[in-house]
């Protein structure tokens, strides 16, 4: 044990001895580390807030397609889906998108004349009559308003309607309620200019989770104009959507990867004449090959983990307290355009331990090899050069 503790002290010493060399390197190992772990972070972050998004969503939603577009639905299409056997309660939604010009984001309107799960009330209390609202705590920064104000919106006819804010809420995901405004669904068709026998969509309840499929293919039979929508569809494109983001994020930053493999063979396999000296040194005065072998191979774990954990920590900072200025537009799209809000830090541990094993354990490899072959040649032949 007294002879691996010398090692590593033998092996700190050298590389302090060679700290600008050494230093450059680690400066763009944690800098690769640190990019490929935002992109990791962020996708594994914005995927989870999805599903904790998803986990209340209905089993089925109904919709109806014109052109192959989204169309408001015929609200008596309800008493033929409540028809097929299984199906539980079959609600009409009304809800849609508004721009707001003075924060330049987009909300999300909702109409309910019920509670709507999962929110949290921070203050107030949800709307209890027409003419009121409550907003999630985004819109409510954004707008900075609260619990008695009014909220002005300007509906598609320029004209001005004025809501009371009765409450703040928030949920367990930011992505539900930084941008949500629930309303009644009089106020909600008023605003949208909505005919009074249609709806957004059509929530349906299914008893029998595994026989969603059976009843999505039914009412598209019964109503062949019309798209059921199931939860696990949501769900998969959900996640199709983030991983060919993050993908092409990678992609562009696959060069830079590319570029940092090449320097860190370079620097890792060119060893320099006065390493060499030094190898040949030190099996001159009696260290064996394994010795330096261990040696070689304690530098380059020291300089890859110091590299590798200071690009996870660069990378937990950038996107959960800086929000992830620098990648977030490219994986969120469009929805950088809604009130900002911060990430909940959800880590990933198998692929932490991926990128570990990916980018820590190459390094120390491309170490050791070139030193192998110093450590078994005579020490008079390394020496001389």
């Amino acid at each position: 044990m007294q002879r691996h503790r010398k090692i590593l002290e033998y092996a700190l010493s050298s590389i302090w001895r060679r700290k600008y060399k050494n230093l450059s390197l680690i400066v763009i190992f944690s800098f690769v580390i640190a990019v490929l772990s935002s992109i990791l972070f962020l996708t594994h972050s914005l995927q989870k807030e999805a599903m904790n998004i998803l986990v209340g969503a209905p089993e089925l939603i109904v919709q109806k397609l014109a052109g192959g577009r989204h169309d408001l639905v015929p609200v008596e299409y309800i008493k033929l889906i409540k028809k097929i056997p299984g199906i539980g309660k079959v609600i009409p939604r009304y809800w849609g998108y508004y721009y707001d010009s003075l924060t330049g984001g987009n909300y999300t309107l909702i109409g309910t004349d019920q509670e709507i799960e999962g929110l949290k009330l921070l203050k107030g209390e949800m709307p209890i009559e027409e003419g009121e609202c409550a907003i999630g705590k985004g819109v409510a920064a954004a707008r900075m308003t609260g619990v008695g104000d009014d909220l002005v919106l300007s509906d598609g006819q320029g004209t001005f309607s004025i809501f009371t804010v009765t409450g703040v809420f928030k949920a367990d995901s930011d992505l539900l309620t930084n941008d949500l405004v629930v309303l009644f669904n009089e106020d909600i068709i008023r605003f949208f200019n909505m005919p009074e026998d249609r709806a957004t969509d059509i929530v349906v309840q299914v008893f029998n989770e595994t026989e969603t499929p059976v009843v999505a293919r039914t009412i598209q039979q019964l109503l062949p104009d019309t798209r059921p929508i199931m939860r696990s569809e949501i769900v998969r494109t959900y996640k199709t959507v983030f991983n060919w983001r993050s993908g092409m994020v990678l992609t562009m930053f696959f060069g830079a990867l590319v570029a940092f493999c090449i320097l860190a063979w370079d620097k890792a396999t060119g060893l320099s004449a006065e390493e060499r000296q030094e190898i040949g040194i030190l099996k001159a005065v009696g260290w064996e090959t394994s010795n330096i072998l261990e040696l070689k191979f304690w530098e380059g774990m020291v300089i890859s983990l110091t590299s590798y954990l200071t690009g996870i920590i660069l990378a937990y900072l950038h996107i959960f307290y800086f929000g992830g200025s620098f990648i977030a537009p490219a994986l969120k799209g469009w929805s950088v355009i809604f009130p900002p809000f911060r990430l909940m830090p959800y880590v990933n541990m198998q692929q932490i331990f991926i990128l570990l094993f990916l980018t820590v354990m190459p390094y120390v490899a491309s170490t050791i090899i070139p030193s192998w072959k110093a450590a078994v040649t005579d020490p008079d032949v390394v020496m001389r050069g």
